[in-house]
């Protein structure tokens, strides 16, 4: 069963901080500056946990993961927006 979770970082170094948004990038979507949405399988968040302790310092950094639950689109509602508004995903085939 898939959890969303809110991932959100403060991390002291320009380089970790790039290996951390790309791990982040990897596995949901970027809402803010440091703050990701994550849908994600207990095996992913496992994946998405180890990847950012061997990226990150662990004395220097900070990594919160914030599980909301079950439910996706109650997670989504449950998060408010105060000016500029969520970007929405993007979805379907994306070519660059």
């Amino acid at each position: 069963m898939r959890h969303s979770y809110l991932v959100c970082y403060d991390i002291c170094d320009p380089k970790r901080l790039r290996q951390v948004f790309t791990i982040c990038k990897g596995y949901g979507e970027h809402w803010q500056y440091s703050l990701f949405f994550c849908v994600l399988k207990p095996i992913d968040r496992v994946r998405l946990q180890t990847q950012l302790e061997q990226a990150m310092n662990l004395h220097d950094d900070q990594v919160l993961i914030i599980d909301l639950g079950e439910d996706e689109t109650n997670a989504r509602r449950a998060a408010v927006t105060l000016g500029q508004p969520l970007q929405a995903p993007l979805r379907g085939t994306v070519v660059l």
